[in-house]
């Protein structure tokens, strides 16, 4: 990291669909100005911790923030301001 707070960051985010825990106390820290990537098995959640970091869904315990800013707790209203001022997306087709 540049010395700094990371610009996005995960604390013990959990994350379940039924009785499948998909996230299970997932910690992460990344630092601005580089290039971070997620890998793993298909059905490792890979998909999932990014729609929560994106704002598209919520974790069912754990923080999550960008730029400072907690965002896990936010009303719906505020996160969807965050997601369409602070953050972009490219889907895959």
């Amino acid at each position: 990291m540049n010395g700094g707070q990371p610009i996005i960051e995960a604390r013990n985010v959990v994350k379940s669909f039924g009785d499948v825990q998909v996230l299970k106390g997932i910690e992460l820290a990344i630092p601005s100005g580089g290039i971070t990537a997620v890998v793993g098995a298909s059905g490792a959640g890979k998909t999932t911790l990014l729609q929560i970091l994106g704002c598209l869904d919520r974790p069912d315990s754990g923080e999550y923030w960008l730029a400072g800013r907690e965002l896990s707790r936010l009303p719906e209203e505020e996160l969807a301001a965050v997601r369409n001022r602070q953050i972009g997306f490219v889907f895959q087709s």
